[in-house]
């Protein structure tokens, strides 16, 4: 017999949207939810990546990056209420814009 999943329970899926920031089409998903071409997001998470839980919905400016372990991590800021996050970058982002933000 198989277990239900619980109502909590979030799926993988990519979804389109538009960039609030920049308007460029994104392909979204659980834990990709920045612009590949002018790295802004949008605060949908509240305490773990993918919860989807954030009530402010305000945009996130990309204030940073650091690296770790080889990898790029963009440092985002709530231009609503000051939240920051830190996400992985994703191989089609905009790598002029990292590196930009690199000499912050």
């Amino acid at each position: 017999m198989k277990k239900s999943q619980p109502s909590n329970f979030l799926v993988h899926a990519t979804q389109p949207y538009l960039c609030e920031n920049c308007g460029q089409s994104v392909l979204g998903g659980r834990y990709n939810n920045h612009c590949l071409s002018c790295l802004w997001s949008k605060h949908l998470d509240e305490d773990t990546p993918g919860d989807r839980a954030s009530e402010c919905k305000g945009l996130m400016e990309p204030i940073g990056v650091v690296q770790k372990k080889g990898k790029w991590r963009i440092l985002h800021q709530c231009v609503n209420c000051h939240k920051q996050s830190v996400v992985d970058s994703a191989p089609d982002d905009n790598f002029d814009l990292i590196i930009e933000l690199s000499h912050n």
